[in-house]
């Protein structure tokens, strides 16, 4: 068997501790292509693409045996939710238009 969520997983966590770690097999269980969320604070400061970078660079000694990586890398601060409006705020803007 190729590589495993777990491998994908256990590289990530040892390059960027991260504070959440979410990996999704997309391949059907061949383990060819998945699918990365993660968060850490290694990531504050630096733009998307060098992010992206850091996550490739964890899974480099596995990328022979996967065809595919999406990756979704944020800080802290990106990971929280966004306030949501109050229906009645969103209402009053309606009426104002």
């Amino acid at each position: 068997m190729g590589v495993t969520k777990e491998d994908v997983e256990a590289a990530v966590a040892a390059a960027l501790s991260p504070t959440h770690l979410v990996v999704t097999d997309t391949s059907g269980g061949c383990g060819a292509s998945y699918e990365i969320e993660v968060v850490s604070v290694k990531f504050e400061g630096k733009r998307l693409l060098d992010c992206h970078r850091m996550v490739n660079t964890a899974l480099a000694p596995l990328m022979a045996e996967i065809h595919a990586v999406s990756i979704k890398a944020l800080t802290p601060a990106q990971a929280q939710p966004k306030p949501q409006p109050e229906p009645a705020a969103a209402a009053d803007k309606s009426q104002q238009a």
